[in-house]
């Protein structure tokens, strides 16, 4: 079969650029290796770490806060089978949602092993073994990536385990060991301490969530403290994982010293890595960088014609919604649009409780290129909104210029972060300055003043504190 467009990998920046892409016209194929559409985000990544989340906060609010707002409860228990068993639910739901799409968009799905057999020819070996070629004037690369494991750490999958595990564990763990207290290791770790685990945090750098702005870090670590008193181990160096059995043993260094960590679980949570095995792209002429396929700023296109990367395969945050933004990004220009992408205001959430969320430019960030900024607080604390729900830990950090006010970076943890980030990233596409939220008229009590009040905090204006 000849496309117009052929796309590898159906995650969240495949199948929204092979819709994209049809809804231009354009006749698409995307190839999927495994037996459903979405990709790690929606079957082993944000979708069931979000549906688990969403159940552990449940279970969490009903034996520490349902008291004080007046709900009585008996004696509770934790069913984590059954909080598996909703979250394969959401995921066939959102799985049977994107096939209803591939068929309203008229797109061909082939299920199997996409393998280049030249630029414009795609070989699948299909679940069946069976095989079948098609050709494409255009290829989007879309594979994502999987979870990096050092290579001393021996994964068995049971008792050393990476987030995909996690996710369908049958028992709560008594003490979890997590190597990373990144990303995924915080929102993991806030799922098993919320359900009654012991959690011990290994970080290599010297703060939580350490890729983003250090104050977010700061004040994450204080709530979980306050909530779940995990263990943490900070500039830790692992060197050694062992399973004995029924035990974990995580060897760590600091300073020239060793550690003993143990647990009855280990998740390994150190990041991820580009997937790119059994694409054949090295037929091409394409040369990876440090694992990643190098493309082009502006098209994303590879160094070969028509061949084009996005998402995690390639440089960047590994976030969903920037694949998607990408995916978009290049539907539009195969099919003769000029479109563009602000890599800057690209959001970042962790969806703990408190939520954190980011946009534009870290305080660090600003120091190291010398831009001098002006810096407004506000804590949630002060905020009607947070008082009457109970959820008062975090802040909003608001960066503007000094001498245009124009806003360079917007810093936020509490509640519902990841919705409220949103109108900071609208307003900063249109180069708002603070005064520009100032004067925006924000709906009382809502969790947004915050933002608002961040904003006249760097101007000395801040209303409530």
């Amino acid at each position: 079969m000849q496309y117009n467009l052929a796309i590898i990998g159906s995650g969240p920046g495949g199948y929204v650029a092979a819709i994209r892409a049809a809804q231009l016209g354009l006749t698409v194929a995307i190839i999927e290796k495994y037996s459903t559409l979405g990709g790690t985000c929606l079957n082993v990544g944000c979708i069931p770490s979000k549906s688990l989340l969403d159940s552990s906060e449940h279970f969490f609010n009903a034996t520490h806060t349902f008291a004080e707002h007046g709900i009585k409860t008996g004696a509770l228990e934790a069913d984590i089978v059954q909080m598996v068993t909703r979250k394969n639910g959401v995921i066939r739901k959102i799985n049977d949602g994107i096939n209803y799409l591939m068929q309203k968009n008229k797109i061909t799905v082939y299920n199997g092993l996409g393998s280049f057999t030249d630029k414009n020819t795609i070989k699948i070996i299909k679940t069946d073994n069976t095989e079948e070629s098609i050709t494409a004037d255009n290829v989007i690369i879309a594979t994502g990536s999987k979870p990096t494991i050092l290579p001393f750490i021996p994964l068995d999958k049971k008792r050393i385990i990476t987030s995909t595990e996690a996710l369908s564990l049958n028992e709560i763990p008594k003490n979890l060991i997590v190597i990373g207290a990144g990303v995924i290791g915080a929102e993991m770790g806030s799922v098993f301490a919320r359900l009654g685990s012991k959690i011990s945090f290994v970080e290599f750098a010297d703060a939580m969530i350490p890729t983003m702005d250090k104050t977010m870090g700061k004040e994450l670590q204080k709530s979980m403290k306050k909530d779940f008193a995990p263990n943490f181990y900070f500039s830790h160096k692992v060197i050694k994982v062992e399973n004995t059995g029924n035990e974990v043993i995580i060897t760590a260094e600091i300073n020239g010293q060793t550690v003993e960590i143990k647990g009855d679980y280990c998740l390994v949570a150190i990041g991820r890595k580009p997937y790119t095995e059994g694409l054949n792209i090295e037929i091409l002429g394409i040369t990876l960088d440090k694992g990643k396929i190098p493309v082009n700023e502006a098209t994303l296109e590879t160094d070969v014609k028509g061949i084009y990367a996005i998402g995690d395969v390639i440089r960047g945050a590994m976030l969903a919604h920037k694949a998607s933004e990408e995916g978009v990004l290049v539907a539009e220009i195969i099919a003769g649009q000029k479109p563009h992408l602000n890599y800057n205001l690209i959001p970042n959430v962790i969806y703990t409780w408190p939520e954190v969320a980011s946009v534009g430019q870290t305080e660090e960030q600003l120091k190291e290129k010398g831009i001098n900024y002006k810096l407004g607080n506000f804590p949630f604390k002060a905020l009607g909104r947070a008082v009457a729900s109970g959820d008062e830990d975090g802040l909003v950090k608001v960066l503007v210029d000094t001498t245009t006010d124009e806003i360079l970076g917007v810093h936020i943890i509490g509640a519902r972060a990841a919705d409220m980030i949103s109108e900071a990233v609208s307003a900063m596409e249109f180069r708002a300055s603070s005064e520009d939220i100032i004067r925006t008229s924000h709906a009382h009590p809502t969790y947004t003043e915050a933002f608002r009040e961040a904003c006249m905090a760097t101007n000395n204006k801040a209303i409530h504190i």
